[in-house]
């Protein structure tokens, strides 16, 4: 039993703390982030009226955000531990917004194409970056639960996002369209927000004067004893290039592009398969769109509360994939109606899965380097978002149907559900090499910095 002023108390007290101070803020960004990511699958329709945008070239464009993502993730996570997570949070946050609201005056497929592309430029580095935040502010037995809640912010976001994007398609003057002020407003929401963020957050634990020296001493070395416990388990420091020729790091990498796959075909599509039901306005079709989302919420913060009781990550989420995987097949043996039923099943499981999956790959790497492979798993797994659409477009355009994708996404959850059982949450221990390793001087200082007494 803890008493209030032993180490571990005052560690409780702590996390307690750090989670209420940015939890709320990083939930915030990501709902801003999710609705810019996502807000063109409620524009659909009128970008192929006013534009003549088809079928297939909005789901290339639309699948075009993730090129550019991939392509700059990895570089956007070196650079922000350069400059700090405050200023490249609130630089992503700001660029984001600007191009998504640019995106409300496309003239054509082209310029759509570009703008797509430009918005993974600015947005990539934002999730891993705040997941390589948590390991360097909360223990490893406390991640499981703050990614949940910052996942439960994409989850949230699509729950807002449809009524607030059937109101804002609503709205006509000055010489603008429902859809450009939906585009507009949303993106300069996102540019708001990137101010607070540059005033609220704060880099690394040493700068934080909300936390007592007391409070900091004691978080910085539990964070630092385990980063001791990852290095005595393979023997030694392991170089950056070691682990990325390491064959888990691949597996990691597309366990999460199925997954991606997933709910980003969800997510694109979704409305669509409401509109086929007929008869609807557009609030009533976003209304629809976040009947699964909100499930999603609850499934995702059970399964994290389950998996923490009862610890096995890995059998957890093959356990939801093996739901969203049942829910997709489910979703083409009848009509729209049944299909809305089916995707609602499968919400359960995809939502869940991925905040299920993140823990495994933080255990497994080293702290040091842990922004950039993360950043890494995160651009070529989250290239399920480039293809997930462009097949959806391609099929729909061809067949007139989508049943072709849900059978894909069936698929690839049950692969991923099989795979994700031999993935290793920690690194295996090494007999040899077993002596004292040395300690990396951020864990303990920060650059320049002292730590307090």
């Amino acid at each position: 039993m803890n008493t209030p002023h032993s180490p571990e108390s005052i560690l409780d007290q702590t996390v307690r703390k750090i989670k209420w101070r940015i939890l709320p803020l990083f939930v915030i960004m990501f709902i801003a982030n999710y609705v810019d990511r996502v807000n063109v699958g409620f524009v659909r329709p009128y970008l192929q009226e006013d534009i003549g945008i088809s079928t297939a070239a909005f789901g290339f464009g639309a699948g075009l955000f993730f090129i550019g993502y991939a392509i700059f993730e990895v570089p956007s996570n070196m650079l922000m531990q350069k400059f700090g997570a405050r200023a490249w949070l609130t630089r992503i946050m700001v660029t984001w917004g600007i191009v998504s609201a640019a995106t409300a005056f496309v003239q054509n497929e082209t310029q759509f194409y570009i703008l797509r592309i430009l918005l993974g430029f600015a947005e990539a580095g934002f999730f891993p970056g705040v997941l390589y935040y948590f390991t360097r502010w909360l223990p490893a037995s406390q991640r499981g639960k703050a990614v949940a809640v910052f996942l439960g912010g994409s989850a949230l976001a699509t729950i807002i996002s449809g009524p607030l994007s059937g109101a804002l398609l609503n709205i006509s003057g000055l010489g603008l369209h429902g859809w450009q002020w939906l585009m507009v407003l949303e993106g300069g929401a996102s540019v708001v927000l990137g101010a607070f963020v540059l005033i609220w957050l704060d880099s690394r634990p040493e700068q934080a004067k909300w936390l007592s020296n007391e409070e900091r001493t004691v978080l910085l070395d539990a964070l630092a004893n385990e980063q001791e416990e990852k290095e005595r388990a393979v023997g030694g420091h392991l170089p950056a290039l070691a682990l990325l020729k390491d064959p888990q790091i691949l597996i990691f990498s597309i366990m999460y592009f199925c997954i991606s796959l997933t709910i980003y075909g969800a997510t694109f599509w979704l409305p669509s398969i409401i509109r086929s039901m007929g008869g609807m306005s557009n609030m009533q079709v976003g209304m629809l769109n976040s009947i699964p989302w909100m499930i999603s919420i609850v499934a995702m913060y059970t399964f994290a509360s389950l998996a923490s009781k009862w610890k096995f990550q890995q059998g957890w989420a093959a356990f939801t994939l093996v739901i969203a995987s049942l829910g997709m097949f489910a979703s083409t043996q009848g009509g729209p109606v049944f299909a809305f039923v089916a995707i609602c099943f499968a919400a359960i499981g995809f939502k869940a899965s991925s905040s299920l999956f993140w823990p495994i790959p933080q255990g497994y790497l080293d702290a040091r380097i842990a922004a950039g492979v993360l950043a890494l798993i995160n651009s070529i797994g989250g290239l399920g978002g480039f293809v997930a659409p462009t097949v959806f477009g391609i099929l729909e355009e061809k067949t007139g149907s989508v049943e072709g994708g849900l059978y894909v996404l069936a698929c690839t959850s049950l692969f991923a559900a099989c795979l994700i059982l031999f993935t290793k949450s920690r690194p295996h221990r090494k007999a040899q090499n077993q002596h004292k390793p040395e300690f990396p001087p951020e864990l303990h200082n920060g650059p320049g910095i002292d730590r307090p007494a």
